[in-house]
């Protein structure tokens, strides 16, 4: 793997520059990847020589536009084996997709007393919607225990999934510790008890390989931005007859079947959900980032990401005062580890770093019932991605010592 990560790192041409006279070491990829050549090339090739509307022309460039921001959604069924990429609805990101979910399905579909099972550990997008469907509905949020190793807790699961759980919704991966939920066995608690399986993969589909048939799941949200894609693109993925007894939210041009002075008809699936004029430059880019992931193999990105946080978290567990959230076993961090240097602010720590050019996350990281869980207000983070070396993992280590000798 580490001579593909040679070859594929020249791809970054964004990673070769100086950040305050130091080689930047990017590690926030959690919040945002890296773009590689080719997806920036597939952006401006657009504006250069295919810019028409999509699925409106006759045209020749209306055309090529339109199959190339279609191919793009049969590479998304291949990437997370979906029956059907009829399934595959185009959206802004994880949040929309999450929003779209609670909003254009789980709503119609609940009534007081009716629980929604969510975890601890989950970002703000996949539990504020939730606040509000309950303050409409009358239905109740019940959560998830975690386990010592920082994973959803099973046992707690079997308790509190039941016959009233009429959703259970859960992150594969953790933004914060990075552990992997068991996203199979708990859908099939959830469909024991007639409830569906929706999942964040916002940050386990870049990483590892997800497999919707599989997993046995009934919904799934993912970002582009977070794949190597282009921002304001992602993906909501749905079983067809979800899809097609959920609502739509835009409604407007281009979603419509037919219009008339006082009712409409709709497209079918998956065109009734892409009402106006979408990120057409940005699906198409996002088709050429999925090109990178299979080619070099979801598989492999998850087993090098492994191999870099067995080496790396017992250098970082040497460190003087650093603190560890969630499993202290390297294999339960999918290239997320979330930590703190005892006694220092984490925007102290992550400003400290900057000026050694690495480039970490510090905050809430959009968490916050996680940190109260957790006993803190905020953390650390750094995120790897199949760009980064073990010689950019030594030098944070290093910047985290100098960071901890200068403060102290």
């Amino acid at each position: 793997m580490d001579k593909k990560i040679n070859k594929y790192r020249a791809d970054f041409p964004i990673l070769e520059q100086k950040v305050n006279g130091e080689p930047l070491v990017y590690l926030d990829n959690a919040a945002t990847t890296q773009k590689p050549k080719q997806v920036v090339q597939a952006l401006v090739d657009y504006y250069y020589h295919d810019n028409a509307n999509v699925h409106r022309g006759v045209h020749t460039l209306a055309q090529r536009a339109t199959t190339a921001y279609e191919a793009t959604r049969k590479k998304v069924q291949k990437l997370i084996n979906a029956p059907s990429e009829r399934e595959v609805v185009y959206t802004k990101g994880t949040t929309e997709a999450l929003n779209w979910i609670v909003k254009g399905y789980a709503e119609k579909n609940l009534a007081p007393g009716d629980e929604i099972v969510l975890s601890y550990q989950e970002h703000h997008s996949n539990i504020v919607p939730w606040q509000e469907i309950c303050a409409k509905t009358g239905a109740k949020l019940v959560y998830l225990e975690l386990n010592k190793r920082g994973q959803v807790d099973l046992a707690d699961a079997q308790k509190k999934i039941t016959a009233k759980t009429k959703f259970v919704s859960l992150a594969q991966v953790s933004n914060v510790l990075g552990a992997l939920a068991p996203i199979k066995e708990l859908a099939k608690l959830a469909h024991a008890k007639g409830a569906l399986m929706i999942v964040d993969g916002a940050q386990s589909v870049p990483h590892i390989p997800v497999d919707v048939q599989e997993l046995g799941i009934d919904f799934l949200a993912f970002s582009g931005h977070k794949l190597l894609g282009p921002t304001g693109t992602g993906i909501l993925w749905g079983r067809l007859e979800l899809l097609e007894a959920m609502d739509p939210l835009d409604l407007g041009g281009e979603m419509i079947e037919f219009v008339g002075l006082k009712h409409a008809t709709f497209k079918e699936v998956p065109w009734k959900f892409e009402g106006g004029t979408q990120n057409i430059a940005g699906v198409i880019a996002l088709g050429k980032a999925i090109d990178q992931l299979q080619e070099i193999g979801l598989a492999e990105i998850e087993a090098y990401e492994t191999e870099l946080m067995r080496y790396v978290l017992p250098k970082l567990q040497a460190v003087p005062g650093f603190e560890l959230y969630g499993s202290p076993d390297p294999n339960d961090h999918k290239g997320i580890i979330s930590f703190n240097l005892a006694g220092l602010h984490p925007h102290d720590t992550a400003t400290a770093l900057d000026m050694e050019g690495v480039a970490i996350r510090a905050g809430h990281h959009c968490a916050q019932p996680l940190m109260k869980y957790l006993g803190i207000a905020a953390s650390a983070r750094a995120s790897f991605y199949f760009y980064n070396t073990k010689a950019e993992a030594d030098k944070l280590v290093e910047a985290l010592k100098k960071t901890r000798e200068f403060f102290k």
